[in-house]
Order: structure tokens, then sequence, then C-alpha cells
């Protein structure tokens, strides 16, 4: 069935200019319909040619002919105003920020269903879950994975007071004098287990070796440089640490003192480690932090960085191999082999 549907030239000109600068999709379709059936096609041709399906075409072309340029435009507009308004939102954002034990309910995690059911108990607001779904994600909502903290013991003013000092040495250290980020990683033959892209009904299989191996490596990030200095050990012990202090000595033969910010780790205040000191302090100084505080460690996102590239549901068969992926990561991110000393 043949449409006979003229667009006076105004409204022709003004369909042209909408179609041109809208960044609505369907509102760029209903456009094109209309110019498409003013040419001569049939509703039929035109969806074709436009990419949508004859039935929307024809619907177009039919609410012209009754209510004009106004066809263009979206009639759900005139249904009032939103359910989900900017108060809603700010109140699932404020939501977000507590856990379903805090509103009576004894699941420690959030479902869409419970967060619905919230939001009629607090406001008297019925929203599907599929919209809840929808508004969630336009408020970039996401389905993750939390981290697990263990909070710290000092005062808070004394905490924060430490890591105040710390960012001071760093943005502001003295003449000759480098600020480095330290701290050790295991790395295990058996593979950390995450998340990957799957076919629907399928599950991924990781391959692991039964019995794990380990090795460990302590490094040093030096963030103004963008360098990396490490070392590699069998065991997470003092001597593991010294080798890497050593590395960085050889690293920085010109500094007048390298400060290294580094954990409580036991390994870090070991006999040892504070024997050595006392013959190179003057060069080296350890700065550290509060107790579970690794955030503030710089180092550490290197660290989950390895993880996410090398480690995690890799396909290594033996450790010599997985500790050649790590070495080729490293080097190739930091382009530097400087500090590489296989234990």
């Amino acid at each position: 069935m043949r449409e006979h549907l003229r667009l006076p030239r105004p409204e022709r000109l003004y369909v042209r200019r909408l179609d041109r600068k809208t960044r609505d999709a369907d509102l760029r379709i209903r456009c094109r319909i209309l110019l498409k059936v003013h040419q001569g096609l049939t509703a039929h041709a035109a969806a074709k040619e436009v990419g949508c399906v004859p039935s929307t075409a024809w619907r177009v072309a039919q609410r012209y002919s009754q209510v004009g340029i106004a066809t263009l435009f979206d009639r759900r507009k005139e249904n009032g105003n939103r359910k989900v308004d900017d108060d809603v939102r700010a109140g699932i954002v404020e939501l977000m920020g507590h856990a379903p034990p805090d509103f009576g309910f004894s699941r420690g995690t959030w479902t869409l269903e419970l967060v619905q059911r919230v939001i009629e108990e607090q406001r008297g607001l019925k929203i599907s879950v599929g919209h809840l779904c929808r508004v969630m994600h336009e408020l970039k909502i996401r389905w993750g994975v939390p981290k697990p903290i263990v909070g710290c013991p000092w005062k808070s003013a004394r905490r924060k007071r430490r890591i105040r000092q710390l960012r001071n040495l760093q943005a502001n250290p003295g003449p000759r004098e480098v600020v480095l980020f330290a701290d050790e990683v295991d790395i295990d033959l058996n593979p950390k287990i995450g998340r990957d892209w799957m076919l629907p009904g399928t599950q991924r299989q990781v391959l692991t070796p039964g019995k794990n191996e380990k090795r460990y490596l302590a490094g040093a990030y030096d963030p103004l440089r963008e360098r990396m200095i490490y070392v590699e050990g069998r065991k997470k012990a003092g001597w593991l640490f010294l080798n890497l202090l050593r590395a960085a000595l050889e690293a920085y033969p010109r500094a007048k003192k390298i400060h290294l910010i580094v954990d409580n780790y036991v390994i870090h205040k070991c006999a040892p480690v504070h024997a050595w000191l006392q013959l190179w302090g003057h060069r080296i100084e350890l700065h550290f932090l509060p107790p579970y505080c690794p955030d503030e460690n710089r180092i550490e996102r290197i660290w989950r960085d390895l993880h996410a590239n090398v480690t995690r549901n890799h396909r290594c068969g033996s450790i010599r191999e997985l500790l050649d992926a790590v070495r080729n990561y490293l080097n190739a991110r930091f382009h530097t082999h400087e500090g590489f000393c296989p234990i």
C-alpha cells in the first residue's frame, strides 16, 4: 500500500535539519521515514531503506496524516513526571552505601528485589525490577567483588598524620633524594581464579598442577621515574628484603638518600635488616606505613595488575615458565631490567 504523503517545504526543511542534528536514534528514524515516504516510497520500502520494521514506518506515516509534524516526537513525554526522579536516584545512591542488615534483612549482599522492597517501604514507590536495573546502570552502580580490609588499630588522627607526612615526602623529596614504594608479592603455580567471558551454558576450565609451588618477588617502585626494581626468592625472608635494598643502592648510585616506604611486615624490621641499616642508613631510610593501610603503598596497584595480566587463570605448566611470564610483563611495562636479581 502506497502512502500519499506530501511534506510542505517548511516542514521538509525542518525534518531534514532535525535528522542531521538530533542524537536520538528513534527520532532520526522517524524523520527519515517521513522523508522517504514523501519521495514516493511505500512504507514497506521506506522501512527497508531506513532499517526498521514495516509496521513502524506505516504507523509513522499514518500518524503524520492525523497530527502532522508532532508525529516525530515521543508521546510518552506527555505521561507526566517521571516516577524515578532525581530525589529517588539520590536515595538509591545513598542506599548503596549501606548493607541489607542495616534495614533488618539477614542477607549480607544486595539483590534488585531487596533494593526494590526498601524503596517501596521508605518512599511508597512501586518500581519494577527491570526498571530498577536500568536506573542502576544509568547511575553506574556495578555488580563487583568487595575488597576485604582490616581496620587500622591506630587512632584516626595519628594515622592521618603519618599518611600526610609520607605523602609530603613523596611530593617534596630533597635534592638528589629518591622515594620508593616497596613490598613483596607471592607468585603461585596454582592459578588465581578470576572472572572471564564465557559462552552461554559453558564454564571455562583452568587446569591446576595440584601441588602448589611458590616464589616471591620483592619490589621497589619509583613513581616519579616510572621505574621498577625487583628481586626473586624461594622464601619471604629478611635476606630477600636485604637483596632488594642492595639492588636499590646499585640502581641509584648517585642518590644522596633513598627513602623506602614499606608496610609493617616482620622482614622489614628483622635483626639482619636493622644491622645492615646501621652500615648503610646514611643512604637508605625506611618509612613505615600505618598498620593495615595497603592503599597508601603505590606498589600494591602494580601487584594487582601483575595478577590480572599474568597469574590469574594462567596456563603455565611450571614455576619457571610462570616466572618468565612475570619478568616479561614487568620488563615490558617499565622498560628496564635494572634491579633484576634472581635468587
